[in-house]
């Protein structure tokens, strides 16, 4: 039976089919749906990891006991785990272990957009990259195939495209693997530097079978046609070649690391002409290149950014002086212009109160990751920083050891509850131990929000929706030593002005916890509020609110009432009080 899936179910469904146990991730787009699938199976264990080190920390306890481990994370998430995944690379499992890397070239939800192969060429762990949902199922059931032949970890490379695509998918039945016998082996699992230096030898010895693999293996495969261009490429750039030019002949790589060296250099010198088309880094082109190959790689191709289809041909046509115009499908024309939807905050955003507060105080602020990073947008402007999940805290401290604790009277670090359990904690820690003097607000919204509502620890939920145990951020932040530790609800401007002042004052540690329920899963109804015509005094005030609801036109401000929520906020700020709930008085 076949059935549409996207890359990440095809990804779920492959784990499933290969007699995978266990499945760990922490969130992260373009990755969040391969668990949120995979919770699905009742055969397979599934769980929100605090971050994407402790998901392969249980993966590979999983594969080193004998179970098969699915561990999913975003590409920059690989980089927290790969602590665990250098060293694994060396133990080797025992079940078998993939890590689905999902990379994002164009960042369309990230920070950077590292190539990740290179940590599988780093790791010397076998990369395979697959090129639509078909081939996301077949090649995670054949990695753990690949792992446990070649006792090794191997990384499933999807970008965004791959990962949310649909196309249709051959299922077939689970094939239960069992669990593998464990047995004590310290001298393969207990990485002392005596027994790492041997392990070594064992890695090097692997990637030699490895590239003995690539030559013959059916992930790598020659579509012969005309011969005058030679195309080697990976992923979804194939489709994109296959789509614009289906008369080249074209070396697909399945595998992307080891290469298949003899059989790249037998292609080569069969094609008049070689292009090596990849998203981002020339990691295959660099080494073509050092086995002496004339090669069109990122000297034709943009190194930034998603390649589009239409971009590959017209690069190519160029090179060969073919500068007509190819021809295209044209695609429907809409019959209205679509407006342009820049992100922002939510219609009754519990963040963004706390924003028009620290924006007012022109306060320092150190961010971090999440949906509230939009709080560094026009009108609000109030961060100063965002690097990576769980840096605001180090940053914030960093400043305030740089340049004095006048200087941290006037800073504070922002946090999301689930980026503060990611990797917050530790930074905290640091803060009380160093005798840092940091404000720390957590911005509690019950919920995993920008990754599209996963529960996290601090829920009280499972992925699979069961109720557990619940952090509790207020004793948690006092258990590592902050004796100033404060709720309040970021929509009381007042009291929350008030608080921020006074713990900024504070020449010790402190902790600010903002609580109120994401507005999107906040299922409350409330009346939406109307502007006064007649009582507005045009001070603008409401619109420093960054509401999407609230808008100027021509002299007057009106408030879509479609789009309110009935927060109420831009009536807690109006100073002419022009502004009304709908039906009744305000709260």
């Amino acid at each position: 039976m076949k059935k549409l899936l996207t890359g990440n179910e095809a990804i779920a469904r492959g784990a499933w089919e290969a007699g995978v146990v266990v499945c760990t991730a922490y969130p992260g787009t373009p990755s969040t749906e391969i668990t949120e699938n995979a919770a699905k199976y009742d055969e397979m264990y599934a769980e929100w990891s605090p971050n994407e080190k402790v998901a392969l920390e249980v993966g590979l306890g999983a594969a080193i006991a004998g179970g098969r481990a699915l561990v999913s994370m975003k590409h920059v998430g690989v980089n927290v785990a790969a602590d665990p995944l250098f060293t694994l690379s060396y133990t080797g499992v025992n079940g078998g272990l993939v890590l689905v890397s999902a990379d994002d070239p164009g960042m369309h939800s990230s920070q950077n957009e590292q190539d990740n192969r290179h940590f599988g060429r780093a790791a010397k762990i076998p990369v395979l990259e697959p090129a639509n949902s078909q081939e996301a199922k077949v090649f995670t059931k054949l990695a753990f195939d690949i792992s446990e032949m070649f006792d090794t970890p191997v990384m499933l490379r999807t970008t965004t495209r791959v990962a949310h695509s649909q196309s249709l998918v051959e299922l077939a039945d689970r094939k239960e693997k069992g669990i593998k016998e464990y047995q004590k082996n310290p001298s393969k699992y207990v990485m002392i530097p005596a027994n790492a230096r041997h392990r070594h030898v064992v890695v090097e010895d692997r990637l030699i079978k490895l590239k003995d693999y690539a030559e013959s293996t059916d992930l790598n495969r020659v579509e012969w046609n005309d011969t005058k261009i030679g195309v080697i490429t990976s992923g979804v750039t194939y489709q994109y070649v296959k789509e614009v030019l289906p008369e080249v002949s074209i070396l697909k790589l399945g595998m992307t690391f080891p290469l298949p060296q003899k059989m790249i250099m037998d292609f080569a010198n069969k094609v008049d002409q070689l292009y090596i088309v990849e998203e981002l880094e020339p990691f295959i082109e660099e080494y073509v290149r050092s086995w002496g190959l004339d090669v069109h790689g990122k000297d034709t191709f943009p190194l930034i950014g998603e390649l589009l289809p239409e971009t590959i041909a017209a690069k190519i046509m160029q090179t060969l002086g073919d500068c007509s115009p190819r021809e295209t499908t044209e695609p429907d024309q809409l019959q209205y212009e679509i407006p342009p939807r820049p992100p922002v905050l939510c219609p009754g955003c519990p963040h963004r109160g706390l924003f028009y507060v620290l924006n007012k105080l022109k306060v320092t602020v150190a961010g971090d990751i999440g949906c509230y990073t939009l709080g560094c947008l026009a009108p609000l402007k109030a961060i100063d920083t965002t690097i990576c999940m769980g840096a605001s805290i180090g940053t914030a401290m960093g400043m305030e050891k740089a340049r004095g604790k006048d200087f941290a009277r006037n800073l504070v670090a922002v946090i999301g509850d689930s980026t503060f359990i990611h990797s917050g904690i530790t930074a905290l820690v640091d803060v009380v131990y160093n005798k840092a003097t940091t404000t720390t607000i957590i911005l509690d919204n019950r919920i995993t929000a920008m990754t599209g509502h996963q529960h996290n620890p601090t829920t009280g939920f499972t992925v699979k929706g069961e109720p557990t145990k619940e952090i509790d951020l207020v004793l948690l932040a006092k258990a590592v030593g902050v004796e100033r530790v404060r709720a309040v609800d970021p929509f009381k401007l007042d009291e929350l002005e008030k608080i921020i002042k006074e713990e900024l004052a504070a020449e010790e540690p402190s902790v600010i916890i903002t609580q109120r329920i994401c507005a999107l899963i906040d299922k409350s109804k409330n009346n939406p509020y109307r502007i006064s015509t007649e009582a507005c005094t045009g001070c603008l005030r409401c619109l420093k609110l960054g509401c999407p609801c609230i808008a100027k036109e021509g002299k007057e401000v009106r408030i879509n009432l479609a789009q309110c929520v009935g927060c109420g906020l831009c009536a807690t700020v109006c100073p002419s009080e022009a502004i009304k709930k709908e039906g009744g008085a305000n709260d």
